[in-house]
């Protein structure tokens, strides 16, 4: 079984956008209070957060997560990765280091900006993250539950215990993503002219900031119950599908259920959207339900 739960369904700027007065911003309904967009997914024994924007440390705390296997990156976006100096609580209290899943450009961006990251000696305290670098190929995330656990050293930062009780300083380490036995299945898109991954778990499909998929990756979608796209505004966007464009991707795609993330203001309250998306998924003969997500929602392949 396969279960996703929205930790932010809202565009870069969240939703209410600072300073706005507009009927959505100051709305009353909780399901249209929107953090930067991410997910966090449990699957295949499992604990995996896609994407990990400005919001991560609210939104772990929002949903009580504890421990994380993995961290999956779609793109380097600042609204996709501003949040990745916060796993420095995971490293202290799991005491384990962040494994990061993400493309080689992706990497090229955490060296420019968390420097401090990568250092060969570390300021104490800073994240420790074990970088793991992924392409479209189909992947294997395994459980860190059986890696050595971090032991902090007050003002020398964080170390490994040996078998003869001697202390191996940590070190980021940048591997590839084992490619036998894979559990993860990535989606190639286009984010305007900028390659961005979604991911498929299990039934389960989660595609946000994506402006085109390539013909080819349309047999990775065959046979979801659950399929989650981006879409910003009714109009056309450079880096985003327009709702008619996500909505003619629902309806080829032919998942039971179509969630929509990375909303913005410009749509209306929940409830008005609800009904103005079952309304043109009658008109255009769409047989999968298209909802909205909202945070906190969570999304299962079992029974559905």
């Amino acid at each position: 079984m396969t279960k996703l739960t929205f930790l932010g369904s809202g565009t870069s700027q969240g939703v209410p956008i600072i300073a706005c007065r507009c009927p959505v911003c100051t709305s009353a309904d909780s399901r249209d209070k929107r953090l930067r967009s991410a997910a966090y997914v449990q699957f295949d024994g499992l604990s995996i957060v896609v994407d990990a924007g400005p919001d991560f440390r609210a939104q772990m705390l929002a949903q009580g997560i504890t421990h994380l296997d993995a961290i999956l990156l779609t793109h380097n976006h600042k609204d996709h990765t501003g949040g990745l100096d916060d796993v420095r609580s995971f490293n202290y209290i799991d005491r384990k280091a962040a494994e990061i899943y993400c493309e080689a450009p992706v990497l090229e961006t955490l060296r420019r900006e968390y420097g401090y990251a990568f250092a060969d000696f570390k300021y104490p305290g800073a994240p420790e993250w074990h970088i793991h670098l992924i392409d479209e190929r189909p992947f294997r995330i395994d459980s860190n539950a059986g890696k050595g656990d971090l032991e902090w050293v007050h003002d020398k930062g964080y170390f490994y215990r040996q078998s003869d009780g001697s202390l191996l300083r940590s070190s980021n380490e940048i591997l590839q993503a084992p490619l036998d036995r894979p559990n993860v299945i990535p989606i190639r898109g286009m984010h305007g002219t900028m390659p961005v991954l979604g991911f498929r778990f299990g039934d389960i499909a989660y595609i946000t900031d994506m402006s085109s998929i390539p013909e080819s990756e349309f047999t990775k979608l065959k046979g979801l119950k659950h399929l989650t796209l981006n879409t910003v505004s009714y109009h056309p966007h450079h880096s985003h599908f327009s709702l008619d464009e996500a909505l003619e991707l629902a309806g080829r795609i032919g998942a039971p259920r179509t969630w929509l993330t990375h909303l913005s203001h410009t749509f209306p309250s929940h409830t008005l959207f609800c009904a103005q998306l079952e309304q043109l998924c009658r008109e255009r003969g769409i047989k999968s339900i298209v909802q909205p997500a909202w945070d906190g929602l969570t999304i299962s392949d079992e029974n559905e």
